[in-house]
């Protein structure tokens, strides 16, 4: 199947999972996709996006990622802590996280994750990645709901509170617009995908080493 088949059958399960929920601290209102907060040559940041360092950065890293995604678990755990630690935290890179579902289950954890407050967020997407075993399909799991609950009571949630995350429609087409958006600018055929400063590097696993030569080049030419 090709991506763009692929791409379709995905949004569409997104839909079908039962809807998004609002993150809970910009409702009523659903954020405004098309307000950028930011820009540069070949990528524009919202309100709606979660990110980490500084937004004045010479460097933009955005990664579309999928909770469900393993590669994406593996990119988290053994990339991740390096490149945050000695790009993000001295303030080279600003890190922006986006999820592109590759399942329905992903929309439905991406829900959850968005009940939370802003700085919990992508604490959340960590455990998600962590804790796959307990709620990817990949793993076994038959009871996704089940699984999911466990993992947003590890968060601090009740399961009622989750059940009403899962269940919140508001932000079901803010979930396809910034996957569709993504697909049309970047041509994600996979995830992890990483853009650096509007450029597509790819759709796969990163060693820290191969990324810290892409940023290093990069942050070489804002001198």
């Amino acid at each position: 199947m090709s991506r763009k088949a692929l791409w379709t059958v995905f949004a569409l399960l997104v839909l079908v999972a039962g809807g998004v929920a609002a993150w809970y601290l910009l409702a009523p209102d659903a954020p405004n996709l098309a307000a950028p907060s930011s820009s540069g040559a070949g990528y524009v940041l919202t309100a709606h996006d979660r990110t980490l360092g500084n937004p004045k950065a010479k460097v933009v890293l955005i990664e579309y990622a999928a909770p469900s995604c393993p590669v994406c678990a593996a990119f988290n755990a053994q990339t991740f802590p390096q490149f945050k630690q000695n790009y993000v935290d001295t303030g080279k890179v600003y890190y922006v996280f986006r999820v592109f579902p590759i399942r329905a289950d992903d929309g439905t954890a991406e829900k959850i994750a968005r009940c939370l407050p802003a700085d919990k967020y992508l604490g959340f997407i960590d455990l998600l990645f962590r804790n796959q075993p307990l709620w990817d399909v990949e793993n076994g799991v038959t009871d996704v709901h089940g699984g999911l609950i466990k993992v947003g009571r590890i968060a601090g949630m009740s399961a009622d509170q989750i059940d009403k995350c899962m269940n919140n429609p508001d932000e079901d087409k803010i979930i396809n617009t910034v996957a569709a958006d993504g697909d049309a600018k970047y041509h994600i055929a996979g995830t992890p995908t990483l853009v650096l400063d509007g450029v597509t590097l790819g759709s796969r696993f990163f060693s820290y080493d191969e990324l810290s030569k892409s940023l290093d080049a990069e942050l070489a030419k804002k001198k």
